[in-house]
């Protein structure tokens, strides 16, 4: 089945019998950090693309093993799926430990102070890998 890389690393996009072994060895991050970001102006092109560009500066943060920065997909309309975010961020780190110094790195904090003013609302998703 299909593999994508997500900077560095890669992650299985769908996977089936012996094809989710070796996908677990493709992925070495055992923390997946999720961010969902909802604008106080949705609508602002020039607000997200400011967020994105603050999101951007992340990546020079050495404890994440890969980024991606995304937004809705104008995917097929079903109850399940919430597209109501602006932008997302989703971050792989090694540890729990990582993820923590990340959350403390003076990178992540000016990230903060610079684009706090452009959301109202933020919910995130961290979620341990089990083997």
């Amino acid at each position: 089945m299909a593999m994508m890389a997500i900077g560095g690393a890669g992650i299985a996009s769908a996977v089936t019998g012996g094809e989710a072994q070796a996908a677990a060895a493709v992925v070495p991050a055992k923390v997946v950090h999720h961010v969902f970001f909802w604008l106080k102006n949705p609508t602002s092109t020039a607000d997200r693309d400011r967020l994105i560009a603050g999101l951007r500066t992340l990546a020079a943060i050495p404890v994440i093993r890969a980024l991606h920065i995304g937004v809705p997909a104008d995917t097929e309309a079903r109850d399940v799926v919430d597209g109501s975010y602006q932008v997302s961020e989703l971050m792989f780190f090694d540890t729990v430990a990582d993820q923590k110094a990340y959350q403390d790195h003076p990178i992540h904090r000016q990230f903060v102070a610079d684009c706090e003013p452009l959301w109202r609302k933020v919910t995130v998703y961290d979620t341990l890998r089990v083997d």
